[in-house]
């Protein structure tokens, strides 16, 4: 599993003209999921997201996470993290999982964070989106559950 994390002072997403999240400040949550990720990954991956001190303390220094900035989460399924553009011109997605496996690991990953310590919008998974943030900072990063097996 993949995310890229952004910090906003507000976003929102809009599927057929109808926003289906929106929140102030927070992190925009894009996921990706790939062939083979499990269950296991999502915790880890929640785990992170939640712990990360990427707000801004009193001293202006990168020293709080989501939950002591009073901040939302808006996640929103994203199967092109995992395109490989390395030959051609046109990326494959032959490493993201395959639409239910995604689906399945997509709505355990929103549950799971819908039980934790902040409020949780979302998108619709495989709707066609428009997402529109403020990116604070800017404060993009990307982790990927891979990495913690080495």
């Amino acid at each position: 599993m993949r995310l890229v994390i952004q910090r906003v002072s507000e976003a929102s997403v809009t599927v057929d003209e109808t926003i289906t999240g929106s929140i102030g400040t927070g992190l925009v949550v894009l996921l990706g999921i790939r062939n083979g990720d499990t269950e296991e990954d999502a915790v880890y991956l929640l785990d992170k997201l939640l712990g990360l001190r990427i707000f801004p303390d009193e001293n202006g220094k990168m020293n709080r996470n989501i939950q002591e900035a009073l901040g939302s989460l808006l996640i929103v399924s994203q199967f092109t993290l995992y395109a490989d553009c390395r030959k051609g011109r046109r990326p494959s997605f032959d490493a993201a999982a395959p639409p239910e496996q995604a689906q399945a690991l997509y709505t355990y990953f929103l549950e799971a964070a819908k039980r934790g310590p902040v409020p949780v919008e979302s998108g619709i998974f495989q709707a066609s989106m428009r997402v529109r943030l403020i990116n604070e900072g800017p404060v993009t990063i990307w982790i990927d559950s891979a990495e913690r097996r080495g």
